[in-house]
């Protein structure tokens, strides 16, 4: 099976660039009610994966220094993320697919110069196994 089956194409993502403040961050991620999301560079490639936890111990390390009031003063570059959410290539096959998505809830997907271009959700990978496993009960109940 094709990785580009499954994936959502980068317009269709929240993500967030490198230069983004606190702020944009923290709203695009509220809008969208998402707890994580692709960060993407300068030129396109996919840098890493922000969550609500980092935005939060960056906040809480800052000494009072950052706040919601004044998020937009602060840029997303500077905040050290925890999670490593590790991309695969678009030619990349469907077992590197399945053992990222058993630890990561999307899988970044880059192309050959690793420019950004979507994500696979875990949720996707799962309905598509779902078929085989109920093709397979089928099978056996009968």
């Amino acid at each position: 099976m094709n990785i580009a089956f499954f994936l959502l194409p980068k317009n269709d993502v929240a993500a967030v660039r490198v230069d983004s403040t606190l702020r944009q961050t923290l709203e695009r991620m509220e809008y969208h009610r998402y707890t994580a999301v692709p960060i993407i560079g300068h030129n396109g490639e996919y840098v890493g994966t922000v969550t609500e936890g980092d935005l939060l111990w960056y906040m809480k390390n800052s000494d009072g220094k950052v706040n919601f009031e004044n998020a937009s003063k602060f840029y997303l570059e500077d905040v050290p993320l925890r999670m490593d959410n590790k991309p695969v290539s678009i030619d990349a096959d469907m077992e590197d697919l399945i053992n990222l998505a058993k630890v990561q809830n999307f899988v970044p997907v880059v192309d050959d110069m690793g420019r950004f271009i979507g994500i696979v959700r875990r949720s996707q990978i799962i309905e598509y196994c779902e078929k085989f496993v109920t093709r397979d009960d089928s099978v056996v109940n009968k």
